[in-house]
């Protein structure tokens, strides 16, 4: 009976071993799937940075001291700041809509300022 020679799904070489063996070793096993996840995760990534970032900015601004702050829009943005990443709204009994990255939060009180809130109960 002719068994085919197996190859390494990453680099081709000829693995010995199981019969169900795919990779010649741990280095091309993890390379392999590394690549394969590369690009469906390359966005997530993207946002989740963004996301990071944008929460490390509503913290810094309120210092852990303050409750509130209020602060420019110009200063978040030279922070690096990115409106269009939030993880959640909230919307006041007011009608107020705060949002949130995580559990620091802004609520816009006119085109240039931002209130910086925490929010309640958070960790």
């Amino acid at each position: 009976m002719f068994l085919e020679e197996r190859k390494c799904l990453n680099c081709q070489k000829p693995v010995q071993g199981r019969s169900d063996k795919k990779f010649c070793d741990d280095f091309c096993r993890n390379a392999y799937n590394n690549h394969l996840k590369s690009g469906s995760y390359h966005t997530v990534r993207k946002i989740n940075n963004a996301l990071k970032k944008n929460r490390n900015i509503l913290k810094n601004a309120l210092s852990g001291v303050r409750e509130t702050i209020t602060i420019s829009r110009e200063q978040l943005l030279l922070k690096g700041f990115l409106f269009k990443y939030h993880t959640h709204r909230f919307v006041n009994k007011k009608g107020d809509t705060y949002i949130y990255c995580y559990d620091y939060g802004y609520l816009q009180l006119d085109s240039e300022w931002y209130l910086i809130v925490r929010e309640k109960g958070g960790v």
